[in-house]
Parts: C-alpha cells; sequence; structure tokens
C-alpha cells in the first residue's frame, strides 16, 4: 500500500501527470481495485493520448474488471498509438490481448 499512498500523495500535492496517473492504476491493478485502476489509467491516457503502455494496462485493467466492450475498444485506441508511435512491441502484444477478448 505504500506505493500507492506516496502516489496518491503526489496527486494530492497537484502532480497529476500521466505517469503518476499510470503507476497508480498499476498499482490499484495489482490490487485488484479495477474501477480505481481503469480510473487512473484512462485519466493516464488524457495527459498523454500516446502512452502506449497506459493504453496496454488499461485494457487489461478493464478486461479483469469484466468490461469486455471497453477493454475491446481501449486496445484498439491503444494499437493506433502504438503503430503510429513504432512502438511494435507493445502493438503486437495488445493484438494478442485483443485478440483472445474477441474469441
Amino acid at each position: 500500500m505504500a506505493v500507492v499512498d506516496n502516489l496518491e500523495a503526489l496527486l494530492a500535492r497537484g502532480q497529476d501527470n500521466a505517469l503518476v496517473r499510470y503507476g497508480l492504476g498499476g498499482e490499484y491493478l495489482k490490487l485488484k481495485q479495477y474501477d480505481k485502476a481503469t480510473e487512473h489509467l484512462r485519466k493516464a491516457v488524457e495527459h498523454d493520448p500516446k502512452y502506449s503502455a497506459a493504453w496496454k494496462l488499461l485494457g487489461k485493467a478493464l478486461a479483469e474488471a469484466g468490461r469486455k466492450e471497453e477493454a475491446i475498444k481501449a486496445y484498439e485506441d491503444g494499437i493506433k498509438v502504438a503503430e503510429e508511435k513504432g512502438d511494435k512491441q507493445a502493438a503486437k502484444e495488445m493484438a494478442v490481448f485483443l485478440k483472445r477478448l474477441q474469441k
């Protein structure tokens, strides 16, 4: 919980950015608090729409929460972003997760 507390403290002090939100999203995902995870990861991609790792984690959080359609959309958006950036590895990983969801 210490990591979450530290990141929440940064947010409370006004340090709201993609990296802080990504960190919080990842930590809440580990804690299986999917609503909080998706909330922070959505904010991360709002701050930085080209943050492919955040898109990938958002897709995962939504999938784990059972929000399949939203997860599919997040992966599709994330793949587009990753391909535009030339982030081939992230695009490939998201494509695999997307295929699993579409079965």
